[in-house]
This record gives C-alpha cells, sequence and structure tokens, in this order.
C-alpha cells in the first residue's frame, strides 16, 4: 500500500513537472535576426517549422552535408540561383556554401552580395566563416580573421550600408529560394 503511494506521488509530481520542461522558446535569434543560433534562413517560420525533413538537416547538418544527401534540393537551388544571375554557370553551391554554419546562412550571404555591388561574396564568406580570403580576392584588412555573424560582417565591409536591412532583405530571399527549391524536390 505504501510503495503504491510513493508510485502514484512519483507519477503525478513527474506529470506536474513535464510542463516546465516543454516549455522553451523558439526564434529567430539575435539582432534583427543576422546573429541567431540558426542563422538567415532559420528564423521564425519558413525553414525553422515547415517542410519535413529538408529544413531539419538545414538547421543541423553543414550546408556541404546538406546537399550532399539531398541532391534534388542541391540541383534545384544551384539551378534558381544561376537563373537569378546570383550564382555563376558552373559553380558548386557545395564548395560555394563549404565552410558556413547552414545552407540558409550561406544563401543570404550569396543574395547580399548581389544585391550590394560593393560587398563581394568571398569577403562575406571569409568573414562568416573565419577563414582567409580566396587567393585573389581583394578583401579589406582583418577579414576573416574571426567569426561574424552576416550583419555584422556587411557593417565591417560595407560602413555605409544598413546592415540590419540588407541581412533581412537577404535572409527573406534565401528563406523563399530555400523553400522553393524543397518544394520542387
Amino acid at each position: 500500500m505504501i510503495a503504491r503511494g510513493l508510485i502514484l506521488t512519483a507519477v503525478a509530481c513527474c506529470f506536474s513537472l513535464s510542463p516546465a520542461f516543454a516549455q522553451h522558446q523558439h526564434g529567430g535569434g539575435g539582432a534583427g535576426g543576422t546573429g541567431g543560433s540558426h542563422g538567415p534562413a532559420m528564423s521564425n517560420g519558413a525553414a525553422g517549422h515547415g517542410s519535413a525533413d529538408a529544413s531539419k538537416g538545414a538547421a543541423s547538418s553543414s550546408p556541404t552535408t546538406l546537399l550532399t544527401k539531398n541532391t534534388k534540393l542541391d540541383s534545384n537551388l544551384t539551378s534558381k540561383l544561376q537563373s537569378k544571375g546570383l550564382l555563376p554557370a558552373g559553380t558548386d553551391l557545395k564548395d560555394a556554401c563549404a565552410g558556413f554554419k547552414n545552407l540558409g546562412q550561406c544563401v543570404a550571404a550569396i543574395h547580399v552580395s548581389h544585391n550590394h555591388d560593393n560587398i563581394s561574396f568571398a569577403c562575406l564568406k571569409a568573414d562568416m566563416t573565419g577563414t582567409p580570403p580566396a587567393t585573389g580576392t581583394t578583401c579589406p584588412a582583418g577579414t576573416g580573421s574571426s567569426k561574424m555573424s552576416l550583419g555584422k560582417s556587411i557593417q565591417t565591409l560595407s560602413p555605409k550600408t544598413d546592415a540590419k536591412e540588407a541581412a533581412n532583405t537577404a535572409q527573406k530571399q534565401s528563406d523563399a529560394d530555400i523553400k522553393d527549391a524543397e518544394t520542387q524536390s
């Protein structure tokens, strides 16, 4: 009788505590969504909570791993970016996105470099991945010396550009491109 009472008490205690453990915030992260833990494509909706496994993979896998595992997404997204003039013909998206935290972050950087002629993708990539710029690339001194968010990189590379607006616009474009490429898969 005492053992049964202890079991019931323990079960009741577990049920009363479980809602507290289940409640945690989801969201876009840092200032203007540019520095969050999920990166640009993972904030508030689009790729963060929607279409099944590809979106989940985008949050937890490197772009190279994700695109290697999902060849249809790789093909569709590469074609889409090339048709918009964002990615030069013959460019391998897996190579372009190597080193980025997630696919959305890479595609947003591609959009920023296209939207702002004075900001090169190679310099953004160096800053966002914390690696030296590619050989032959002309970037300001110190580029790639530490990892930074998309917004911070824009601000550093082009101080006169509204970094928050540029990052938000690119994030929305990235989310739309990835979502569209996923639905074609």
